[in-house]
């Protein structure tokens, strides 16, 4: 039975139910590109795209292939043998004019060898014996300076000049008077005296027809062995003379004594170069006459090097 409909109320309002309920798409990024796909759809990652679609983004795998490259292979291989054949050409030239394996030779030392080399330049007096020590493995050598202290080295002549150019600045400085040129200078004034020694020592020795393989290397080595004396003679008559100079009776008493005693570890070291031992044998008498004439005039020239010349040599870097 229906209700009667009053008069004055208005009907029920009915909202309408949608039909279709639309949702919002969900942002999901996209797989990652399989192998089959081609390099050319991988615009993500610009390494993946020159890699070929390499994983997990390796930024490094290009250089490993630009490692395996073939090119790059055959570059570095030239390259390793461009650099071997500069370096045979270099020793090659370098050994022309030096022997570096002979230069080492005169460096091979040792703290006992430079204290006992110096107490011998300083006090050659009662020293025997003054020969060489035959190396018993290489045929025709002498034993390496560490080895035997007659044997010439290198190292203390070189540490000589630096200390006699070192100590020439000092004492300049301490009067007031050191210049930077003069480290120059007085470089130049010892190269210059040892140079024009070597040059004589070379042309008395090809005057006198002596040949020996390792003749300038020794005779380098010999004449630099005076700066010893000469640092001696400038430390002592300083220290003495308050730093007025390298006179007065103490100053030439050090100077005359370091002088004898090089000319004397100077005449008896470089006989085995300059007095070759002659052994004529069955030769005639003439060529024994000649032989003996020789060593007469290598016995002047070894007296006139290490005495006349070294006292000169050595008063000039005294007192330059």
């Amino acid at each position: 039975m229906q209700r009667p409909t009053t008069y004055g109320q208005s009907p029920p309002l009915h909202h309408p139910v949608p039909q279709h309920v639309s949702t919002v798409p969900q942002l999901r990024s996209p797989p990652p590109p399989s192998q089959s796909q081609p390099q050319s759809q991988n615009y993500g990652n610009p390494y993946q795209a020159q890699q070929g679609g390499a994983p997990n983004g390796n930024a490094f795998g290009q250089y490993g292939n630009f490692l395996n490259d073939p090119t790059a292979q055959f570059a570095a291989q030239f390259g390793q043998t461009a650099f071997k054949q500069g370096q045979e050409y270099l020793e090659s030239n370098v050994n022309r004019y030096m022997n570096i394996s002979m230069l080492k030779h005169y460096f091979n030392v040792t703290n006992s060898y430079v204290i006992n080399k110096l107490f011998l330049v300083l006090f050659p007096w009662r020293h025997k014996p003054w020969s060489r020590k035959p190396d018993p493995v290489r045929q025709g050598l002498y034993l390496p300076p560490r080895d035997d202290v007659n044997s010439p080295d290198m190292y203390i002549p070189v540490m000589s000049l630096v200390t006699y150019i070192l100590l020439s600045s000092l004492i300049a400085g301490l009067r007031g008077q050191f210049q930077p040129e003069l480290l120059g200078s007085k470089a130049a004034t010892a190269l210059i005296v040892v140079v024009l020694e070597i040059l004589g020592l070379k042309v008395g020795t090809y005057i006198l027809s002596i040949s020996n393989d390792s003749q300038l290397l020794d005779l380098v080595a010999y004449s630099g062995y005076k700066f010893v004396g000469i640092i001696v003679t400038i430390a002592v008559s300083q220290s003495v003379n308050g730093g007025k100079g390298t006179g007065g009776w103490v100053g030439w008493g050090v100077f005359f004594y370091t002088f004898l005693a090089n000319s004397l570890f100077l005449m008896r070291s470089l006989k085995y170069v300059l007095l070759p031992e002659n052994n004529p044998g069955p030769a005639a008498s003439g060529m024994q006459t000649d032989s003996r004439a020789k060593r007469n005039q290598r016995t002047q020239f070894l007296f006139f090097y290490s005495y006349i010349v070294q006292l000169v040599l050595m008063w000039i870097l005294s007192r330059a």
